[in-house]
C-alpha cells in the first residue's frame, strides 16, 4: 500500500498484521506509556492485558496520508493515551459552556 486516502485504505492497514505488529512495537519500546504525558512530566500507562477497551493509542507523528512510506516505521511512531491523541488531532475537546446567564454570584 502507497496511499492511505480513502476510509476503506486506512481501514485495511490498520487491520493489516504489519500494522498489528509494529504498533506492539511501539508500545513495548514506550513501555506501555503515553509519551506525551511524559514530556510533560506524567505518566499515564496501563497494563497490554487491562481489558477490552484500549486506553493507549500509537499515533503516526508523520501522518501516513502525507509520509505513506513511513507508515510502518517504528521511528515515526509513539504512544498516546486517548486524551493527548485527540489534542494533538483536535478531536472531541470539549469547552466549558458559558452560563447563559449573567447572574452575581453571591
Amino acid at each position: 500500500m502507497n496511499e492511505y486516502k480513502t476510509k476503506e485504505q486506512k481501514l485495511r492497514f490498520y487491520k493489516s498484521k504489519e500494522w498489528k505488529y509494529i504498533r506492539l512495537e511501539a508500545l513495548k519500546r514506550d513501555n506501555y506509556e503515553c509519551q506525551g504525558c511524559k514530556r510533560n512530566g506524567l505518566v499515564y500507562t496501563e497494563h497490554h492485558d487491562s481489558g477490552k477497551h484500549k486506553r493507549l493509542d500509537v499515533d503516526h507523528i508523520k501522518e501516513i496520508y502525507t509520509h505513506p512510506e513511513l507508515a510502518l516505521e517504528l521511528d515515526n511512531l509513539e504512544t498516546l493515551c486517548i486524551k493527548c491523541h485527540n489534542k494533538k488531532h483536535n478531536r472531541f475537546m470539549f469547552r466549558k459552556k458559558k452560563n447563559k446567564w449573567d447572574d452575581e454570584k453571591w
